[in-house]
């Protein structure tokens, strides 16, 4: 029998990349929902997912800040059955603090918090009831560092880390599993999007220092990072997928990317902050820094996989 998967957000990006990749499995396994907020953009879901739609996949119609639209969304599946929650939908936002509104930061806080305590609000009871389900959350590095200009969007994702991390203890007694993917820098749709509106940004509400450090500093930055340590969605749609497989104890943090972790070890090896902090600053402001220190990675990265590889046949 296969799993009941909805997955929210899938007109582009990682949404669509994991409900066609889901729906795709050749042992299909996967019944798949692929929900969007707006069904007149269902046209690149259509052209990926080709010969799996009313098969394998169904496009609904689903608005994550509204209670009505996921409860009627729910109701639509047989026995309202959703074994595995692919929580997906979220917007972004960056730059300066000074320069965004505050209905603009409450509208992000509805959709990337919010979205998902209502979904989780609508579908936890029922897989309590059944005694199994797995709810796996899109949240991002940000939910466990914060980052120069994406004070709300990380602020988003820190309560997203928060909610999972209190609800996974209760679910755990259910036997519903919690998994927060974390995906680094994606090349998608998504974020082309959020830095062409940050090109265009009224940065007249701020001083002149932020705002040039923003425009020739953070900019650019972000650019190269991209760059060099962006994934596609479709990569962190292949990590997500085995997340998806139902391991016996998927982890409760799954960072897609591993170019990008030991930046996040930083905050573990430090507690007092420090450590991370004077990173980022010198990567930022002193930033001839940070190819090498790409680079670095890149090539240990090689090493580490070298010696695996080593003691795999080692082993034999």
């Amino acid at each position: 029998s296969s799993f009941h998967v909805l997955v929210t957000g899938c007109s582009s990006g990682i949404g669509l990349a994991v409900a066609s990749r889901l729906a795709k499995d050749e042992l299909r396994r996967f019944k798949v929902v692929a929900t969007m907020r707006d069904l007149e953009k269902r046209g690149p879901l259509e052209k990926v997912a080709g010969d799996s739609i009313n098969k394998t996949l169904e496009i609904k119609q689903l608005d994550a800040c509204c209670e009505a639209s996921i409860r009627e969304c729910v109701n639509s599946l047989p026995d309202r059955r959703v074994d595995v929650l692919v929580n997906n939908a979220g917007v972004g936002m960056i730059g300066p603090l000074e320069c965004q509104n505050m209905s603009d930061m409450k509208e992000l806080f509805d959709t990337n918090f919010f979205g998902l305590v209502r979904l989780v609000k609508e579908v936890l009871p029922d897989m309590k009831r059944r005694q199994s389900g797995h709810v796996v959350v899109m949240s991002s590095v940000m939910g466990i560092q914060g980052l120069l200009f994406n004070d709300v969007y990380s602020a988003s994702k820190f309560a997203v880390e928060g909610f999972c991390e209190s609800l996974a203890v209760q679910a755990m007694k259910f036997n519903i599993k919690t998994t927060l993917v974390e995906p680094g820098p994606v090349v998608s749709e998504f974020e082309r999007k959020v830095y062409e509106d940050a090109t265009k940004m009224d940065l007249s509400g701020t001083d002149e220092e932020t705002a040039r450090i923003f425009r020739e500093i953070y900019l650019p930055y972000s650019k190269k990072v991209f760059a060099s340590l962006g994934q596609t969605s479709e990569e962190v749609a292949e990590v997500n997928n085995s997340s998806s497989d139902h391991p016996r104890t998927p982890p409760l943090r799954h960072q897609t990317n591993r170019l990008y972790m030991p930046m996040t070890t930083l905050k573990h090896a430090d507690p007092t902050g420090r450590l991370p902090l004077d990173t980022f600053y010198k990567m930022i402001f002193k930033h001839d820094g940070v190819m090498n220190y790409i680079g670095l990675y890149r090539r240990q990265d090689v090493t580490c996989r070298l010696q695996r590889r080593l003691q795999i046949y080692d082993n034999s």
